[in-house]
C-alpha cells in the first residue's frame, strides 16, 4: 500500500522484502478470504483498536475504510460485507487481493527485490539516506518507509527485524507482547482435558483483577483446548491478561464464564429450578439437557457436587442454586499466553507519540516513515489491523513520495 501511495505521487519506489514472495501475511489472512477492513464507523473502530487506536483519528481523516473499499473496488475486486461490518472479497480469495496489489504497484513502475534483506538504515545529520543490506551494499534514497512488521507469524517474514532500525533513529520501542492469543492454563480440569474440544457459543468471558473487579468481558464463542483455552472471545481477552499480569505482579489470572449473560443470577436460578422440579422423577441429566452443551452440563453438576442421575426431587434448593452460580460465573485462572511468535497481533513497537499522526513520519529523523504493525499499535481481529496497515501505509508512502519528488 507504501509502495502504491509513493508511485501515485509520482515517486521512484524501490520495494525490498527479505521473502521470496511478497504479501505473505496477507495471502493467510482471515483463514485465507482476507478481511480486508471494515465498515463499522469510525469511532466503533477505533474502540475496537485498544492499544493507540486514538492515535489513527488524523489519519482517518485523510484515509478511511470506505476509502479502502473503494481503492480495492477501482482495482477490480468486488467486496462484500459479512458480520459485525467484516469485508470480504466477493471471491474468498485472499490471493486475489494480493494480486490485485502487485498488479497495480507493476502499473506505476514500482522496482521490486525479494530475497533481499535490509541489514540497517543509513542516517546522516538527523536526515535518513537509504539503507545498507545484509549482503553490505548500500541504496540511496530520499525517503524510507518501514513496513516490516511485528514479530508475531514469523514464517511470514514479521521477526522483529525493523526494531533496531528505529532505535538507530531515536525511536523508543515499546514493550512487545503477544496479543490476539491464546490463553494458557494448568487448572486440574485443563491438565486432565476434562473439556478439550469443547466450544462455548456467545458466552460472556471476563477478566478480573486481584480484587474481583472486572476489567474487560467479550461475549463471543471460545473453546477449551489442551493447554487451555481459545477461540474469538479468548482472543480478545488475552492482551488484558498479559497487562493485568504485569501490572500487579500476577502468576494468574481469574478468568470467569457467563454462560447465561442476557439473563441475571436469580432469572438463571428460577429457570433451572422449574425446569428440575417440573420433571422431578427425571434425572437431572436429562432434565436440564440442552441447557448448555452436554460436556459442560456434567462438568457443572460435579462441580456443583450434584449427581447426574439423581432425580429432581432429591435435590436441595441451596445445591440448584450452586450449579445455576456456575452457569452465571464459573471462575478458573489462567497463568499465561503461548509466546508472541503464535499471537496473531504483536502489542507494543514504535512509540506513536514519535510520529507525525497525518503523515506517518518521524519526528525524530527527517524522511523517515513508518507504517502497520511495526507501530505500537494493535487491534482485534476483525479487519481493525489490516484496515490500520493500509490507511498507516497509504499515508506514509503518499507523504515519502512527495518528499522524494521535491
Amino acid at each position: 500500500m507504501a509502495a502504491i501511495a509513493a508511485g501515485e505521487a509520482g515517486a521512484k519506489v524501490l520495494l525490498l522484502d527479505k521473502g521470496s514472495k511478497l504479501g505473505r501475511k496477507l495471502a493467510i489472512s482471515g483463514g485465507g478470504r482476507c478481511n480486508v477492513t471494515n465498515r463499522l464507523p469510525i469511532d466503533e473502530i477505533i474502540k475496537h483498536i485498544p492499544g493507540n487506536g486514538r492515535f489513527l483519528y488524523s489519519a482517518f481523516s485523510e484515509f478511511n475504510n470506505e476509502d479502502i473499499i473503494k481503492f480495492f473496488e477501482k482495482l477490480g475486486i468486488q467486496l462484500k460485507e459479512e458480520d459485525h461490518g467484516r469485508m470480504f472479497p466477493v471471491s474468498n480469495r485472499a490471493q486475489d487481493v494480493v494480486d490485485a496489489l502487485l498488479n497495480r504497484m507493476d502499473e506505476l513502475g514500482v522496482h521490486v527485490r525479494k530475497n533481499t534483506a535490509v541489514g540497517e538504515l543509513i542516517y546522516e545529520n538527523g536526515n535518513v539516506a537509504g539503507v545498507v543490506l545484509k549482503d553490505g551494499k548500500s541504496i540511496s534514497a530520499k525517503a524510507v518507509v518501514v513496513a516490516a512488521g511485528g514479530k508475531s507469524v514469523p514464517h511470514t517474514g514479521s521477526t522483529g527485524d525493523a526494531y533496531p532500525w528505529a532505535e538507530q533513529g531515536g525511536h523508543t520501542i515499546t514493550d512487545l507482547f503477544p496479543t490476539e492469543v491464546p490463553l494458557t492454563s494448568d487448572e486440574p480440569f485443563i491438565r486432565n482435558k476434562e473439556l478439550q474440544g469443547l466450544s462455548l457459543r456467545d458466552v460472556a468471558l471476563s477478566v478480573l483483577n486481584p480484587k474481583g473487579k472486572k476489567l474487560v468481558t467479550h461475549k463471543m464463542d471460545m473453546i477449551f483446548t489442551h493447554i487451555g483455552i481459545s477461540g474469538p472471545a479468548v482472543l480478545r481477552c488475552s492482551q488484558y491478561v498479559v497487562k493485568a499480569m504485569k501490572k500487579w505482579d500476577l502468576q494468574r489470572v481469574t478468568m470467569v464464564i457467563d454462560s447465561f449473560p442476557e439473563q441475571n443470577e436469580e432469572e438463571v436460578f428460577q429457570m433451572v429450578y422449574k425446569t428440575i422440579k417440573e420433571d422431578s422423577k427425571k434425572a437431572v441429566k436429562n432434565s436440564l439437557k440442552g441447557l448448555v452443551p452436554e460436556r459442560l452440563l456434567l462438568f457443572l453438576l460435579k462441580r456443583a457436587e450434584m449427581e447426574e442421575n439423581e432425580q429432581g426431587d432429591q435435590l436441595s434448593t441451596e445445591k440448584i442454586r450452586t450449579f445455576a452460580g456456575l452457569l452465571k460465573q464459573f471462575s478458573f485462572t489462567v497463568n499465561g499466553t503461548l509466546p508472541i511468535e503464535k499471537a496473531f497481533v504483536t502489542g507494543g513497537g514504535v512509540s506513536v507519540k514519535e510520529i507525525e499522526p497525518r503523515t506517518m513520519a518521524s519526528k525524530k529523523t527527517e524522511g523517515l516513515f513508518f507504517c502497520g504493525e511495526v507501530l505500537d499499535i494493535h487491534g482485534y481481529t476483525g479487519g481493525y489491523n489490516i484496515t490500520s496497515a493500509l490507511v498507516t501505509g497509504r499515508l506514509a508512502g503518499h507523504n515519502a513520495g512527495l518528499m522524494s519528488v521535491e
